[in-house]
């Protein structure tokens, strides 16, 4: 197949759109498609043998965002696809929609982003039923949309998006891995992160964008706690004002590769503390890892944690069931040790080579049906499509 990607972010930004895509586009390699993929600029002008195509772009508070563009249209059109597949469309991927609706397109988007609970976070609630009609409108245009989480699909059944299914998210179980705590290198950034903390202290960390959405202030209710020391991976627009308000947290900054593998390894606890994730690939990453998760009961987290024995589950907006969550597994070394066990088998099945397979198969789905569709329009039995 000739598959378009077009995606609202892509390298160097780091975020679970961009890793999601990549590993898409890891996966058309392995099978030996044909891809391309337009995103915002700047961008790097290959990925994985295939070529990259950038549109004019701006940045608000921290994000970069592709604007609608003629080249676009261009490009599609040059590359001829058989399919297009829209992450995380609102911009350009709503333009990348309308566009293959236009030229017959089959088309499949992925539904990965809340954009109407970011916007509230960033003080502009009064905009959410305009960004849900948007959506809307965008999600019509696609021949399916794919949803992470039975949570997400049911946001989305009560916005009338329809031609939905359920399309997971891989891990890497091989890079995220228990081994790289006993390595020397783990032990050695373990050693490094207890620098000066009394013997038996519990490392509590979390890994992710540090931005207002992520709500990584609630963590004070862990830094606080006797015989904890937080760590702090991950980078964004909030990452000064955590300082100053985490003083006793250790902040690694952004990581990848080994160095983001090791630090999962090195926690005897993750947590994570925003409720409007459609998913938490970093809970899987950690669970991987042997790490119990403490993540709000909301959204992704739902499908990802099993509450009580892989991890805990807080009441979204609950600090101190958070805080009580994380105390309870800093207590209890044996009970961290087996729910670290048992989230690492929990996540064994979900590769992103099985999970690549299952979207190639809606790639075909959405082609096939196009095919039907238009043999019905030459036989005159429908009326063409509009839009």
């Amino acid at each position: 197949m000739r598959v378009a990607v077009v995606t609202e972010s892509f390298l160097p930004a780091a975020n679970g759109v961009t890793t999601s895509v990549l590993r898409v586009l890891d996966h058309l390699a392995l099978r030996g498609h044909e891809a391309m993929v337009v995103c915002p600029g700047p961008a790097p002008h290959q990925y994985a043998g295939f070529p990259v195509a950038e549109v004019p772009s701006f940045s608000y508070r921290g994000f970069r965002a592709g604007v609608p563009s003629p080249a676009l249209v261009r490009q599609l059109g040059a590359f001829g696809a058989d399919v297009l597949h829209a992450a995380a469309p609102f911009g350009l991927g709503a333009q990348a929609l309308f566009a293959a609706r236009r030229r017959r397109i089959p088309s499949v988007a992925v539904f990965q982003t809340d954009v109407a609970g970011f916007a509230r976070k960033y003080g502009l609630s009064a905009t959410t039923p305009g960004i849900w009609r948007w959506l809307q409108t965008v999600h019509s245009h696609a021949d399916l949309t794919l949803a992470p989480s039975r949570a997400t699909l049911a946001d989305l059944a009560a916005v009338d998006i329809e031609r939905t299914a359920w399309w997971g998210r891989g891990v890497d179980a091989e890079t995220y891995h228990p081994r790289h705590r006993a390595s020397p290198a783990g032990r050695a950034l373990r050693d490094r992160l207890l620098t000066g903390s009394p013997p038996g202290t519990v490392l509590v960390g979390y890994v992710g964008r540090l931005a207002p959405e992520k709500r990584v202030e609630r963590l004070t209710a862990v830094a606080s706690q006797p015989g904890v020391r937080l760590v702090v991976v991950g980078d964004g627009p909030s990452r000064a004002a955590l300082e100053r308000e985490l003083p006793g947290a250790v902040f690694l900054g952004r990581l990848d590769g080994d160095e983001l593998a090791r630090a999962y390894a090195a926690l005897d606890v993750f947590v994570h503390t925003g409720t409007h994730e459609t998913f938490g690939q970093t809970l899987q990453e950690a669970m991987a890892s042997g790490v119990p998760v403490v993540a709000p009961a909301a959204g992704g987290p739902l499908d990802v944690v099993a509450d009580g024995e892989t991890g805990h589950l807080y009441p979204p907006e609950d600090d101190g069931a958070l805080g009580r969550a994380v105390a309870a597994l800093a207590a209890e070394p044996a009970r961290r040790a087996r729910m670290g066990e048992a989230g690492r088998r929990r996540v064994l099945p979900r590769s992103w080579t099985a999970l690549g397979d299952a979207l190639l198969g809606h790639y075909t789905d959405v082609i096939d049906r196009a095919e039907a569709r238009d043999a019905r329009l030459v036989a005159g039995f429908e009326r063409p499509l509009v839009g």
